[in-house]
C-alpha cells in the first residue's frame, strides 16, 4: 500500500457538498478501513482544536453498473510522513510540517474493502442538512466571541492584543474550548491568575445579565446589516491557510478558520446567547452558549 506524498485536496471550504476524487490509500483500523482520496468535499473533525464536528456523508465507489455505496462512519485529519499513517490525536506533528502529509480521512466499515481499492472512483456527498446547520453554528459561534470581546472592552486595565475589530481579545486570551453544534456553539473562558496578570478585571463578569444584553444588542445591529460571509484560501490543500472573512458595519471581520460557513447573516433572524459562571480551582470560568435562529 502506498502513502500520498501531498495533502489532500478540500472543496468543503467553497461550500460544496459533492466531489469526485480517486481512492490513494486505504488500510483496516480495528473494525474499519481508513480511505483517503486526492480531493474530498468531506469537512473532518481536527484533534488539535476539535470545534466543528465532521460531516455526515456517503462514498459511493466505481462507476457504470459496479457501484457500492457506504456510509462515512467518520472523517479525521491524518498525517503521513510516507511510513505510517497516523490519524486524530496520534498525529505527532503539527500541520504543515515539512515532509509530511496531511490528509483528511474517510472511516467507512470494514466490509467495504471490496469496492474502496487504490484507483477506484469515489464520489463523496455531504449531507445538506447537517452541513448548513453546522455551518450556521460556527459563524454563529464567531459572531458570538467577537460579541463578546466588545462587550467587555472596558474590562482590561493593561494594553492586550485587539481582535479583527480592534477590541481587546478576550477570545483568544481565556478561551479553553469551543463546540460547534448544529444551530449552535458552546464556548468556555478561563479566568485565573494569567488573565488578571493581564490587565483584565473579573468583576466585569458579576452581571451577566448585563453583559449578556450588550451582547445581543451588538449581534442583533450585525444581523440586520445582511453582511456577506465567505472563505478567503491560499490554496486548495488541506492545509493551506483559510480565513472567515465577514463584512460587518464596522469594517471587516477576519479569522483564521478551518470550518465551514453560512454565507451570508441573511440566513439568521436571530442568535441567542445564555452566559453562566462558575468557580472552578479557584478561578472563574465563564461558559457561552449561542443559538441560531434560521431566518423564515
Amino acid at each position: 500500500m502506498t502513502l500520498p506524498t501531498s495533502d489532500t485536496r478540500v472543496t468543503y471550504p467553497a461550500g460544496a457538498l459533492v466531489s469526485t476524487g480517486t481512492v490513494l490509500h486505504v488500510e483496516p483500523v480495528g473494525d474499519r478501513l481508513a480511505v483517503v482520496l486526492d480531493e474530498t468535499a468531506c469537512h473532518p473533525v481536527d484533534a488539535a482544536w476539535p470545534d466543528q464536528p465532521a460531516d455526515q456523508a456517503t462514498i459511493r465507489f466505481g462507476d457504470g453498473d459496479d457501484v457500492r455505496e457506504v456510509a462515512v462512519l467518520d472523517c479525521v485529519v491524518g498525517a503521513t510522513d510516507g511510513t505510517e499513517l497516523y490519524l486524530g490525536d496520534a498525529v505527532p506533528v503539527k500541520k504543515g510540517t515539512e515532509g509530511w502529509a496531511f490528509l483528511v480521512v474517510h472511516l467507512v466499515a470494514g466490509d467495504a474493502a471490496a469496492a474502496a481499492v487504490e484507483g477506484a472512483t469515489a464520489r463523496v456527498e455531504v449531507d445538506a442538512a447537517t452541513r448548513h446547520a453546522l455551518s450556521a453554528g460556527h459563524t454563529g459561534c464567531h459572531l458570538a466571541s467577537l460579541a463578546l470581546n466588545t462587550a467587555l472592552a472596558d474590562a482590561w486595565r493593561k494594553e492586550v492584543p485587539l481582535d479583527t475589530l480592534g477590541a481587546p481579545d478576550f477570545d483568544a486570551l481565556a478561551c479553553e474550548s469551543s463546540r460547534i453544534a448544529p444551530h449552535a456553539s458552546t464556548d468556555r473562558y478561563r479566568i485565573g491568575k494569567s488573565l488578571r496578570r493581564k490587565g483584565f478585571d473579573p468583576a466585569a463578569l458579576d452581571d451577566l445579565e448585563a453583559l449578556g444584553s450588550r451582547i445581543r444588542e451588538t449581534l442583533d445591529g450585525w444581523l440586520d446589516s445582511g453582511a456577506t460571509v465567505r472563505i478567503d484560501r491560499d490554496g486548495d490543500g488541506l492545509t493551506d491557510r483559510r480565513r472567515w472573512h465577514c463584512e460587518l458595519p464596522g469594517g471587516p471581520a477576519v479569522l483564521a478558520c478551518g470550518g465551514t460557513h453560512a454565507a451570508s447573516l441573511t440566513e439568521f433572524s436571530s442568535i441567542a446567547v445564555w452566559l453562566e459562571r462558575e468557580e472552578v480551582d479557584g478561578a472563574v470560568v465563564l461558559s457561552m452558549v449561542s443559538t441560531v435562529v434560521p431566518a423564515g
